[in-house]
């Protein structure tokens, strides 16, 4: 029986997973949040070598979880927990054939990309982004009815984009189950503490 879907998820990027400084984060990051926290090795211009790297690196930080975006690859050789699926991944039931256990998780954007996503087999959405961010300048934040939309359709979704202490509450109203970020976890000047306010705002 697998672990619960942790309800905080740490994205990192390129500039996050080439610090000096990642394991010290990745550390203060699992002793905020512990077992609620997925760290995700996440880099869209990475090398292959680099990924591999970031995910070995971030594994080793339990009781966080391990996942693994697009490279499911890297996910079967470091043994990640759970997989993160953007649009030009795999689908969803062919992930699964690859680790029956794994959390796969799908990017979504819209409501016909979530209903797509739930068919093909997604345990979890990631859904974004959901206020003002400069990793998606070209995209306007989701309206908060279409936010409900995908909620109702069953899945336990997680909110990205923009999200920072604070605005979880309004979230939470919503109904998604959890948050994800970049900027908020690992910029914090102190990286355990805002995991652990982030965390006490889903609980709350």
């Amino acid at each position: 029986m697998r672990a619960p879907l942790p309800r905080l998820h740490a994205f990192t990027d390129e500039r996050v997973a080439r610090g000096a400084d990642l394991a010290a984060r990745a550390t203060a990051l699992a002793l905020g949040a512990g077992r609620e926290i997925a760290l995700h090795a996440r880099g869209r211009t990475l090398t292959g070598l680099e990924h591999f790297a970031l995910a070995t690196e971030l594994a080793h930080h339990a009781p966080a979880s391990l996942f693994v975006n697009d490279r499911l690859d890297i996910a079967l050789a470091t043994g990640a927990v759970g997989v993160q699926l953007g649009g030009a991944s795999l689908e969803p039931g062919d992930a699964r054939r690859l680790n029956e256990r794994w959390w796969i998780g799908r990017s979504v954007h819209d409501l016909p990309e979530a209903v797509a996503a739930r068919a093909a087999g997604a345990d979890y959405l990631v859904v974004g982004p959901l206020f003002p961010t400069p990793t998606h300048t070209g995209r306007a934040p989701m309206a908060t009815a279409t936010l409900a939309a995908v909620v109702a359709l069953g899945l336990p979704v997680i909110g990205i984009g923009g999200v920072a202490l604070g605005c979880i509450a309004r979230l939470k109203d919503v109904g998604v189950y959890g948050v994800a970020a970049i900027r908020a976890l690992w910029d914090a000047g102190d990286p355990a503490d805002a995991a652990r306010r982030m965390l006490r705002e889903l609980e709350a």
